[in-house]
């Protein structure tokens, strides 16, 4: 009899199941499997586009700094043409100096010039002879001739060196005035040279920073579609919690229907078997007075008694949905998480995606749920701060690495506490 019942029991949830199941979970299982097949291609596309913004970064790193070399070389050009541009300054300033230099030779020459006529004319005025010679031969002593000799010798050498002093300065000023000029065509050949350098390196500079301002709007662009895509894989991942949540109902509520409808066949066969046996106890009482009457000859009758046996089906079960006044979610895999950069990356020793201090014993990430939401799980009330994981999946805050390690994969039945 037993295990007539447990075969009905189990016929009736196998029976319930397969026809409930379908109904609850198909349509929003194939809309988890959509919406995940959605996530995954925005998750694509952002894979590419961020694989492109770091690309994008990298040229533009590029071209900053290429900018950053042509500035440099542009700074250097502008204060080697200042250079240039004073030492040609310098050079026209001693050009002047040195023009002022032949002009003064020349007025030198004009004073000699005069001097040398006013003692020739001075000679001829006061001599009666023919110059010089006039003057040695009218001497009245050999003393005096010697005197006047040497005199006329010494105005004719005064005379020779100051016109060789004339020359020599002339042409030291033309030397000079000629080294000058050569030197200031050198400078303005420099200058060319370094003219033309800057206007090729500006238009270098030109063509880098218009490739620079493309990059520029190429990653602005990039990065725009980034946060369009990221705000569309977030708005996938809470669709797709809000559907494992509905799954995770939907599976329980089949569940506890086919619970209550297989303690209601239970029950009913309970019932039936129960009434076969009244039945057969009543024929069997039927039958039993029908032969004490055949067998009374006397036409006195013996009374017998009869005792009537109570049978009680079985209790019916009922599943509970509730815990200490919780919600049954479901069962749900557990994994261990800590603070340190392995387990959080970036986020390593932060807060939590909610804003507060990580604590073992309390904290848990999850999605799908509001923050703040109390979860009794093995007995331990925990409260929902962090991310990370999908519904259905809980990550159990641990204050070690080791302890998280050690923690590993669990499954467990979930109650949210009101």
């Amino acid at each position: 009899m037993k295990k007539k019942k447990l075969f009905s029991l189990v016929l009736a949830t196998v029976l319930t199941a397969a026809t409930v199941l379908p109904c609850y979970g198909a349509s929003t299982k194939e809309k988890i499997s959509n919406a995940q097949a959605e996530q995954a291609a925005a998750q694509s596309q952002l894979d590419s586009i961020q694989s492109r913004i770091d690309e994008l970064n990298s040229k533009k790193g590029q071209s900053e700094e290429y900018l950053s070399e042509l500035n440099q070389q542009l700074d250097e050009l502008q204060n080697r043409m200042q250079e240039l541009q004073n030492q040609y300054d310098a050079k026209q300033n001693e050009l002047v100096q040195i023009q002022g230099e032949l002009e003064e030779a020349k007025a030198k020459e004009e004073e000699q010039y005069e001097a040398m006529k006013l003692r020739i004319q001075y000679m001829y005025e006061n001599s009666s002879g023919n110059g010089y010679m006039a003057m040695l031969f009218s001497s009245k002593s050999i003393s005096e001739l010697i005197s006047r000799a040497e005199y006329i010798q010494k105005i004719s050498d005064f005379d020779r060196d100051l016109m060789q002093e004339y020359e020599d300065t002339v042409d030291q000023v033309k030397e000079k005035e000629a080294q000058v000029q050569e030197e200031q065509a050198a400078i303005v050949e420099l200058q060319q040279q370094s003219s033309d350098q800057q206007e090729a390196i500006q238009e270098l500079y030109a063509a880098a920073y218009q490739e620079l301002r493309s990059y520029s709007a190429e990653l602005d662009d990039a990065k725009s579609s980034e946060s369009a895509l990221v705000d569309e894989i977030n708005s996938k991942a809470d669709a797709i919690n809000d559907l494992i949540r509905q799954a995770k109902e939907e599976e329980i509520a089949a569940q506890k229907k086919a619970e209550e409808e297989a303690a209601a066949a239970e029950a009913e066969a309970a019932r039936k078997q129960a009434a076969e046996a009244e039945a057969a106890r009543i024929a069997a009482a039927e039958a039993a007075n029908a032969a004490a009457k055949a067998d009374t000859d006397t036409g006195s009758s013996s009374s017998g008694s009869t005792s009537s046996a109570t049978v009680k089906g079985p209790a019916a079960t009922e599943s509970s949905g509730s815990s200490s006044g919780g919600t049954y979610l479901g069962k749900f895999k557990l994994t261990g998480y800590c603070s340190c950069s392995i387990c959080t990356g970036q986020w390593s020793g932060g807060s939590t995606a909610s804003g507060t201090t990580p604590t073992a014993g309390r904290t848990i990430a999850m999605g799908g749920v509001p923050f703040g939401t109390k979860l009794l799980i093995n007995g331990q009330v925990y409260t929902v701060e962090d991310r990370g994981t999908a519904y259905g999946h809980v990550d159990v805050f641990f204050g070690s690495h080791s302890e998280a390690l050690s923690f590993g994969v669990q499954y467990a039945d979930v109650y949210q506490l009101s």
